[in-house]
C-alpha cells in the first residue's frame, strides 16, 4: 500500500492559518504566546489556539503545536502545562526540541502525538534510534541531507514504526539547526529561545589572516544560504519514503502562506496520482506532469531570495549561497524603458496593477515603489514616478503582488454536505446531514472515515413541530431547497439534497431554518467531539533521583593538537579531551600550527575523545564516506567520549563507553538533567545559554556531574556549507585543501573579527569574536555546584594554552583556599553567566 504523504503549511497567526488550510494543507503547525521558536510571530493564545483547532478539525486538518525551544529551569511548569492546556483544546501533536519536556510528555500525555523537532538536530541512524526510543512518533530531519542519506533513515524509522518530515520550501538556516549561538552571543536573542536575530543576513568580509585583507567574493551577505525550493524533487521525495512536507514560513504573510500552499498542494497532488495509478497498474515505474512555469513564477513572486535544492542533491558550496542580496528579490517584470520629466515608462513584461510594490535596482542600489495608480504611455510601457532617480535600462522587479493580497473569510473552505429534508403530514419536520463523499470534501471526509474507524459516519438530525396541511398556499419542493441551501453564516455548503414532501404541505420557513440550522449543530458537534474539549489524564510525580557525589573541583582542556595537549598536562589540566575528526585526521589549522594523523601525533595517553555535533553515516554523497570518516572507531567499551547529540548518547552507550553530554545537546532543565542521567550520561558540559543562577538551580540534587567552559572561543555555527568556498571554485579535497592551511575570520560592520575553522570534513565552524572567560567568577561557579573547569583551547596556541590551563588551576585553588578570585581579565566576554539570554 502507498504511503500517504501529509503537506504541513506554517501559520504565524490565524489569518495565515486559514490561508493554509484554504490553500490545501492537510496538517498546520503554530506556535502559542512561549516556548517556540518563532516568538516574533503574532502566534495564538489558548482561546485562539481552540477556535483554530475546531475550525481545522471540522475540516479534516491536524494542528501541531510547537514547543521547540530551550527549556529554562523555572518554566519547566509553564511548559508542561501550556502543553496539557493546548492538548485539551485540540492539539494532535507537540514539536519538540527538549529532551526533557519531550520524555516527560510522552509520560503525561500518551495520546498526543510527539513529534522531534529540527532543533534537535537529527541527522544520522543513531539519531532517528534515539528520538524513538524517547518515543517520538515522527522525526523532522535536519535540512542538510540528502535524498540517498534520506532514504536510509526512511529505512530505518519505517523499521522503528516512526514517521520522517523534511523540509520541503522555505528559508535555509546557514548554521544547523539546534546549533546556532551566534545571535544570542552577540545580542543575547537566542535563536534557541525563538528570537534569532538573523545576525546570519548581515554583511560580512572573509580575511586570510597571512595575506591580512579581504579576500575577493561574488558578495558580502556571506553567511545568507537562498530558499529551499524542493517543487521539482517531489517525486523523488515520495519515492524516499518522507511522510510529511513542510513548508517554512511562520514569520510570513498569509498571502506567502497560501500561495505556497497552493502550489505544493496542486503539484503534489499530480505526484501522488501518478504513483497510485502506476501501482493500479503494476508499474515499477513512474512519472507525474512537472511544477509550470506559472507555478514556479507563483512561488518566486510569494517570497524568493533564489531557489536552490541545496543538500538534497549533494550541493553545499557557493551554487546554494545569496551572496548578494539576503532578502527578498521577487520577480523580474521588466525594464526602464524611458525618464522623462520624474516618470519612468517600465516595459513590463506582466501585469503591473494599483498596489503592487515593485523594486528598482539601479546603479546606486535597490529601493521599493508602491504603484498607486497605473497609467501608460503611448508605446503601451506603465508610467511611474519613483521618489528616487532610476535610468533607461534599470531592471525592475515585483516583491508584492495586489492581486495575490489574501482576503480572509473563517467560513472558507466549506464543508460538503449531503442533506436530507422530511416534510410528512402528521410526522415531526426532520432533517439530517452529513458529510458528502466527493472530491471537493476528500480531506474532512477521509479524516471522519479514519476516526470513525468500524463506526457509521456521524448523521446530524433535528426535528420540528408535525407538519401540517398548508392552510392556504402549499410549499414547493424548490421552496425547500433553496431555504435549506441559505449556509452562508455556517461553514457548510450543500452538496446534494434529497426532498421527502408532502402534496400539499404548509409550513413556515423560520421553523424549516431553526430545523437546518440545529442540524448543522448537531453534526459539527459529533465531528469535534473528542478532539477539541478533551479529558485530561492525572499524572503522576517522578520519582526522586540519587544526587551524584562530585568529589572536588577538576580541570579539563579541550586540544585540537598534541603539542597544546602536552602543554595543558604539564600547566595542570586533570583531563585532556580531543575532537574525534582531529584523532583521525589530524587537525585543522588553528594559530598556525597543523599536525599529522593521530598515529605521528603522539597525544598523551587516556585523552576522552569528542564525538562531532555533526556525523553524517557513511552512505552516499555524505563528506563522512568521501573522506573514509567512521566517527564510531573512536568509541571503545568502558572509555571515556563525549556525545553531542542524543543519537551520538544513545549509540556511544550501547557500545560500551563511558559518556559525557557535552554542550550542543542543551541541558537547560532539571528534566532534561534527569533524561540525560537515565540515558546513561555521567558528567554533563552544560549550555553556554545558562546564567549562574540557573546553573545554580540545575546543581541541586543533580544526578550528574556538572561542568562548564569557562575560558575559550565559544563556537557560534556549524555549517554543512564551508565558508572558504566563497574565494571561488572548490574542489573539495578538503584534507588537503590549500586554503584551510591558513586561518581565516569573517569581520563584521563593527570591525569584529569572527574566526571561522574548516575542519577535515568541509565543515565550517565559526567562533566568537571576543574570547570567554568567567575566571573571575570561579568562586560564585564552583558555589554554585559545577566540579569540572574547562578551558577550550581550540584557538589557543602553546603559549595561550599553558597560561590559561595555569590560570584556571590557580583561581581553583585560591577559590578553595580562601574564598578569592582572580581578577576578571580585560578584553574578555562573561557569556551569559550573569546576564542570561531572553
Amino acid at each position: 500500500m502507498n504511503r500517504e504523504v501529509e503537506l504541513l503549511a506554517p501559520a504565524g497567526g490565524m489569518a495565515a492559518f486559514h490561508a493554509a488550510i484554504q490553500g490545501g494543507a492537510d496538517a498546520v503547525y503554530l506556535g502559542l504566546q512561549s516556548f517556540n521558536a518563532r516568538r516574533g510571530a503574532d502566534n495564538f493564545t489558548l482561546e485562539t489556539f481552540a477556535d483554530a483547532c475546531a475550525y481545522a478539525h471540522l475540516r479534516g486538518v491536524n494542528v501541531y503545536v510547537t514547543l521547540n525551544t530551550a527549556i529554562l529551569p523555572n518554566e519547566v511548569n509553564d511548559a508542561l502545562e501550556t502543553a496539557r492546556q493546548a492538548y485539551r483544546a485540540g492539539a494532535d501533536a507537540f514539536i519538540v526540541q527538549d529532551i526533557g519536556i519531550a520524555s516527560e510528555l510522552a509520560r503525561t500525555l500518551p495520546q498526543a502525538r510527539l513529534h522531534v523537532s529540527t532543533q534537535m538536530n537529527t541527522h544520522n541512524e543513531a539519531g532517528v534510534r534515539a528520538a524513538a526510543e524517547l518515543g517520538a512518533k515522527r522525526i523532522t530531519l535536519a535540512r542538510e541531507l540528502s535524498l540517498p542519506e534520506i532514504e536510509h533513515l526512511v529505512g530505518v524509522a519505517d523499521e522503528l514504526g516512526v514517521e520522517i518530515e523534511t523540509f520541503a520550501h522555505g528559508a535555509l538556516c546557514v548554521c544547523y539547526s539546534g546549533q546556532c549561538f551566534m545571535s544570542s552571543l552577540i545580542g543575547g536573542r537566542s535563536a534557541n529561545r525563538g528570537l534569532c536575530a538573523q545576525a546570519c543576513r548581515l554583511p560580512y568580509t572573509l580575511h586570510n589572516v597571512a595575506k591580512n585583507k579581504p579576500l575577493p567574493a561574488p558578495g558580502e551577505h556571506l553567511l545568507s544560504p537562498q530558499d529551499l525550493c524542493t517543487i521539482d524533487l517531489l517525486p523523488d521525495l515520495v519515492r524516499a519514503g518522507v511522510s510529511s512536507l513542510k513548508i517554512e514560513g511562520r514569520m510570513k504573510s498569509p498571502e506567502y502562506v497560501l500561495a505556497v500552499t497552493q502550489v505544493y498542494r496542486e503539484v503534489l497532488d499530480r505526484v501522488l496520482t501518478a504513483r497510485d495509478a502506476a501501482q493500479e497498474s503494476d508499474s515499477a515505474s513512474w512519472a507525474a506532469q512537472p511544477a509550470t512555469e506559472e507555478e514556479h513564477q507563483k512561488l518566486a513572486e510569494a517570497f524568493s531570495r533564489g531557489f536552490t535544492t541545496a543538500y538534497l542533491e549533494g550541493h553545499r558550496g557557493n551554487e546554494i549561497m545569496s551572496y548578494g542580496r539576503p532578502n527578498n528579490r521577487g520577480v523580474f517584470i521588466g525594464r526602464v524603458a524611458s525618464v522623462r520629466n520624474g516618470k519612468a515608462a517600465v516595459a513590463a513584461d506582466q501585469e503591473i496593477v494599483a498596489g503592487d510594490v515593485l523594486e528598482f535596482w539601479t546603479n546606486k542600489g535597490h529601493f521599493a515603489y508602491t504603484v498607486s495608480q497605473v497609467e501608460r504611455d503611448r508605446n503601451g510601457n506603465v508610467l511611474l514616478a519613483p521618489e528616487r532617480a532610476v535610468g533607461k535600462g534599470d531592471r525592475v522587479f515585483r516583491v508584492r503582488s495586489a492581486k495575490a493580497a489574501f482576503v480572509d473569510d473563517d467560513k472558507l473552505p466549506r464543508v460538503l454536505v449531503d442533506g436530507v429534508a422530511r416534510l410528512r403530514i402528521g410526522q415531526p419536520l426532520r432533517v439530517e446531514f452529513r458529510l458528502a463523499d466527493t472530491p471537493g470534501n476528500g480531506r474532512a471526509y477521509r479524516a471522519a472515515v479514519k476516526r470513525f474507524a468500524g463506526q457509521p459516519l456521524p448523521v446530524g438530525v433535528a426535528e420540528g413541530p408535525n407538519v401540517e396541511a398548508a392552510r392556504t398556499k402549499a410549499v414547493a419542493e424548490a421552496g425547500v431547497r433553496a431555504h435549506i441551501d441559505r449556509m452562508g453564516q455556517t461553514p457548510f455548503e450543500l452538496a446534494s439534497l434529497v426532498v421527502e414532501i408532502d402534496e400539499g404541505v404548509g409550513i413556515g420557513f423560520s421553523q424549516l431554518h431553526h430545523v437546518r440550522a440545529a442540524a448543522l449543530e448537531s453534526l459539527k458537534q459529533q465531528l469535534l467531539e473528542g478532539v477539541t474539549a478533551r479529558p485530561l489524564p492525572r499524572v503522576e510525580p517522578l520519582p526522586d533521583v540519587r544526587p551524584a557525589n562530585a568529589g572536588g573541583v577538576h580541570v579539563a582542556a579541550l586540544v585540537t593538537n598534541p603539542a597544546c595537549a602536552k602543554a595543558a598536562k604539564r600547566a595542570g589540566a586533570d583531563v585532556l579531551y580531543v575532537p574525534a575528526v582531529n584523532l583521525e585526521h589530524g587537525q585543522a589549522t588553528v594559530a598556525g600550527q597543523l599536525t599529522a594523523t593521530v598515529e605521528q601525533a603522539s597525544y598523551p595517553k587516556q585523552c576522552t575523545v569528542v564525538l562531532p555535533v555533526v556525523c553524517h553515516d557513511i552512505c552516499k554523497l555524505t563528506r563522512e564516506q568521501a573522506c573514509g570518516f567512521d566517527a564510531w572507531r573512536s568509541v571503545h567499551a568502558d572509555q571515556p567520549v563525549v556525545a553531542e547529540s542524543l543519537g551520538m548518547l544513545s549509540r556511544a552507550m550501547a557500545q560500551g563507553g563511558l559518556v559525557e553530554v557535552g554542550p550542543h545537546l542543551p541541558i537547560t532543565n532539571k528534566l532534561a538533567l534527569r533524561k540525560a542521567a537515565e540515558l546513561g550520561a555521567r558528567r554533563v558540559w552544560l549550555s553556554p545559554e545558562l546564567n549562574l543562577a540557573q546553573i545554580a538551580e540545575l546543581a541541586k540534587e543533580s544526578p550528574v556531574e556538572l561542568g562548564l567552559t569557562v575560558i575559550g572561543r565559544q563556537e557560534l555555527m556549524t555549517t554543512e556549507h564551508c565558508m572558504l568556498m566563497s574565494q571561488g571554485p572548490c574542489a573539495q579535497n578538503c584534507a588537503s585543501c590549500a586554503r584551510r592551511k591558513s586561518p581565516h575570520f569573517l569581520k563584521d560592520r563593527k570591525g569584529y573579527d569572527f574566526p571561522v575553522v574548516t575542519d577535515q570534513l568541509g565543515r565550517s565552524h565559526l567562533y566568537n569574536s571576543v574570547q570567554l572567560d568567567v575566571v573571575h567568577a570561579l568562586p560564585d561557579i564552583i558555589q554554585a555546584g559545577v566540579s569540572w573547569l574547562m578551558v577550550d583551547a581550540t584557538m589557543l596556541n602553546v603559549e595561550e594554552t599553558t597560561q590559561a590551563v595555569q590560570r584556571v588551576v590557580r583561581a581553583r585553588n585560591i577559590a578553595h583556599a580562601q574564598g578569592a578570585a582572580l581578577p576578571k581579565e580585560p578584553g574578555c566576554t562573561s557569556g551569559h553567566l550573569f546576564r542570561g539570554v531572553q
